[in-house]
């Protein structure tokens, strides 16, 4: 019996928690907090890895100030609930991998690891409701729960001595195959496509560069391949708000050529 094409994503989603059942624990890597940013900088400690932070910071601050005023534009109202918290994830996760970076060590990679699964949640909801043209805040709280579970199961099965990252590993996997998906199976615009599918290459390479930092670190000292890969999600992340920046730019121009003045009502259903 073929599978209807609706049924693609879901199918999907299920086969990979499958596939990660059926795997067994993954761990954390031995020496994963051995990064090769050992710098001291102004007394701030592995300098590169903490400062480059701050683009995910700037981010989310451009993105709440451009899109916040334009929640209910019909071109993100659908999806607004789970870019607020893209955004909201962005945001913390400038400060937990901050927290982290100053002293590497498991009990501050939680900080890290949850605002990043909050951000993947919040992009998968986002998305979900735009392609769907429904609200996407009842996703957003489910997927937010699971991002909270993800990182609570890999601390405390750690703490219990055999940390499992497998449901971490999912919500970071996940955006990258089903938001192509989707946007294919609901005919998102091209330029959507693009950006989104742009941001998620650029992402992949981020963590290619993370595997590879003590490498990229021979090579290109002082840049490491962790902070590079920080410099690499940033531009993933400002190339996903540009694009719903210019979402809720040119159509609310055009509107307005149409309608000049008039009451607040009726530019508002004119637009």
């Amino acid at each position: 019996m073929k599978l209807p094409l609706h049924q693609l994503p879901p199918a999907l989603t299920l086969l990979l928690a499958a596939a990660a059942l059926f795997h067994g624990p993954i761990h954390q890597p031995d020496g994963y907090h051995d990064f090769a940013d050992q710098s001291l900088v102004w007394g701030v400690p592995h300098f590169c890895d903490v400062t480059s932070n701050l683009g995910f910071a700037l981010a989310a601050i451009w993105g709440w100030i451009r899109l916040g005023p334009a929640r209910e534009h019909p071109e993100l109202h659908h999806g607004f609930a789970g870019y607020r918290l893209f955004l909201a994830g962005l945001f913390l996760t400038a400060l937990g991998s901050t927290w982290y970076h100053l002293a590497p060590d498991n009990a501050r990679l939680v900080w890290d690891r949850l605002p990043i699964a909050l951000a993947c949640a919040g992009l998968l909801a986002g998305v979900l409701g735009d392609v769907r043209k429904r609200d996407s805040g009842g996703m957003a709280g489910l997927l937010a729960l699971a991002a909270v579970a993800s990182v609570a199961w890999w601390y405390f099965t750690d703490l219990a001595g055999a940390g499992d990252l497998r449901p971490y590993l999912l919500l970071q996997g996940l955006p990258i195959l089903l938001i192509p998906l989707w946007q294919w199976l609901h005919r998102a615009p091209a330029a959507d496509r693009l950006a989104f599918g742009g941001a998620l290459a650029i992402y992949i390479v981020a963590k290619l560069t993370e595997a590879n930092d003590h490498a990229i670190a021979a090579v290109l000292d002082p840049i490491t391949g962790h902070t590079l890969k920080h410099l690499l999600a940033t531009l993933a992340a400002a190339l996903i708000v540009g694009r719903l920046v210019v979402r809720v730019r040119v159509p609310l121009q055009a509107g307005a050529a149409a309608c000049p003045s008039g009451p607040p009502s009726a530019i508002s259903a004119c637009r």
